[in-house]
């Protein structure tokens, strides 16, 4: 069915505008950097998110326009994927971090791979603390093999949207979520 699943690892990541220059930063620092590529991307709440392993705070610091977080890398799925929906989660309001992550985790995660059939890869980022910039509790990467497949075949049956949009709801603040991104992965020294 999928990979090997690696245990959870501790990473860094920047959310923000500039994708430029996060690719300048990733060459020397390595990670991944995931670009929404389409001409309008005015409506969404950034338009590049890098994740790295370092002991190097320093370049990454001013790199962060919109946010730098300290992050919780779990795989639900490992395969290969040449497109993401990458999607920025906030907490429900009525929820603790540690609730809605938990729920995230544990209710969610299973009924993504149940509901998303031709997702060929799955992470979630849960951010474990916000070090600057705008706060969001994890970010979602929903992998696909070709972006047709995110587009008509994100769900597996007419019923699994109402599905996953219902345990959405309990955990996330659907009123104020930000836009998904559909991004390409770019990877510096095979760190992500």
């Amino acid at each position: 069915m999928s990979a090997e699943i690696s245990p959870p690892q501790l990473l860094l990541g920047i959310a923000s505008s500039s994708a430029a220059q996060l690719h300048k930063v990733a060459s020397s620092t390595g990670g991944t950097v995931y670009v929404d590529e389409r001409s309008d991307v005015s409506a969404l709440p950034f338009t590049a998110l890098y994740t790295t392993i370092t002991d190097n705070l320093e370049p990454l610091q001013a790199m962060a326009d919109v946010g730098l977080y300290l992050m919780c890398r779990r795989v639900i799925k490992a395969g290969e994927a040449g497109v993401y929906g990458l999607f920025p989660f906030v907490k429900h309001p009525q929820k603790s971090h540690v609730e809605a992550d938990q729920h995230w985790r544990d209710i969610h995660a299973p009924l993504a791979l149940q509901h998303h059939a031709a997702m060929t890869h799955y992470v979630q980022l849960s951010v474990l603390q916000t070090l600057s910039g705008q706060a969001f509790d994890g970010f979602a990467l929903c992998g696909f093999s070709h972006l047709e497949d995110l587009k008509k075949r994100f769900f597996t049956t007419p019923d699994s949207a109402t599905v996953i949009a219902a345990d959405v709801a309990k955990f996330a603040d659907t009123q104020n979520a930000p836009r998904r991104l559909i991004a390409k992965p770019y990877l510096y020294d095979g760190s992500d």
